[in-house]
């Protein structure tokens, strides 16, 4: 289920809000077949991404933050709104987030060519 929320962080003493759809770890683990490794687009420092598909046929990304990850809740909101903000023609577009329990992931919409280092570097 998405969810229209609000991600709020206190950013140098300014408190800003934004509105971003939040996802629940239920419908995100249907979207991904709860995390099929059939599913695993690749991996990095921050975790793995998966290839999912929402309900209403959307395929998407997911960026599911490892829970090793030294990373709080604050950072990670920090994290969504510095994306959420830099929208652009060129760049991934962020759908949403999920934070639930100590899951923490982000949700972009799927681009099927693979990652830009793998286009640039072969």
């Amino acid at each position: 289920m998405k969810n229209k929320g609000m991600i709020d962080q206190n950013i140098d003493g300014q408190n800003e809000d934004l509105e971003l759809p939040s996802y629940s770890l239920a419908t995100i683990a249907i979207a991904t077949n709860k995390f099929s490794s059939n599913n695993k687009l690749g991996e990095g420092g921050f975790g793995l991404v998966y290839k999912g598909i929402l309900a209403d046929g959307q395929e998407i990304a997911v960026k599911r933050l490892s829970r090793n990850s030294r990373q709080g809740l604050s950072e990670f909101k920090n994290e969504v709104m510095s994306i959420a903000k830099l929208q652009h023609r060129n760049l991934v577009r962020l759908l949403g987030y999920c934070i639930e329990g100590e899951e923490k992931m982000l949700i972009y919409e799927y681009m099927p060519n693979g990652s830009l280092d793998s286009f640039i570097f072969g």
